[in-house]
């Protein structure tokens, strides 16, 4: 009876041995998991910050070159200067999505002021940081759609079951997208 009993103790210890492991084995690979997308964001905001400030680099060239031509137009030189600054200091993709927001629509108005000027539109150095600028806003357009598509599938790991008990007990978080301004969502009006 006695080495009945220690063959049945010996057997749960076995048992609760391999849960035991089984758990470990979990969370190890799952925190593994949710580590490797969370660097996926990481990096992918990354890029968009490169490309933020590649924009906001050429940004000084392309004001320098209109105040030649439009000396006058001094508030929205400022109001460029200023939405740089505030993208400069974003550290959040929230505060950036607000300060691209800024940025957007202070370099619309400075496009408006250089259609004003049909000199200045046949200006080489113009028209070069045009395409600068253009390309870009298509490199960011692309690096924010690659960071909110990793934040996506990193959000998703860990509110799925089971990962979501791991992310808990790692104090993972999700992400925040890198929103479209309010005003882009709106449908443009076009009129002649």
């Amino acid at each position: 009876m006695k080495k009945m009993f220690l063959a049945g103790g010996c057997g749960l210890l076995v048992v609760i041995g391999a849960v035991v492991v089984g758990a470990g084995l979990f969370l190890w690979s799952t925190y593994n998991r949710i580590v490797t997308a969370e660097q996926a964001v990481t990096g992918a905001w990354a890029q968009v910050e490169n490309n933020l400030q590649r924009r906001g680099d050429l940004i000084p060239n392309l004001v320098e070159t209109v105040k030649g031509y439009a000396a006058h137009e001094k508030e929205v030189f400022e109001q460029v200067a200023d939405a740089r600054s505030r993208l400069a200091g974003a550290t959040t993709p929230a505060e950036a999505a607000a300060a691209n927001a800024g940025m957007t629509s202070a370099l619309g108005r400075l496009l408006a002021i250089a259609e004003n000027y049909p000199e200045l539109k046949a200006n080489q150095n113009f028209i070069a940081l045009q395409d600068e600028l253009a390309g870009s806003e298509n490199r960011l357009a692309t690096a924010r759609r690659d960071y909110n598509e990793l934040v996506r599938g990193y959000n998703t790991i860990i509110v799925r079951f089971p990962a979501n008990l791991a992310a808990g007990l790692f104090g993972k978080q999700a992400k925040t997208y890198f929103e479209a301004e309010s005003d882009k969502k709106a449908v443009p009006k076009v009129s002649f």
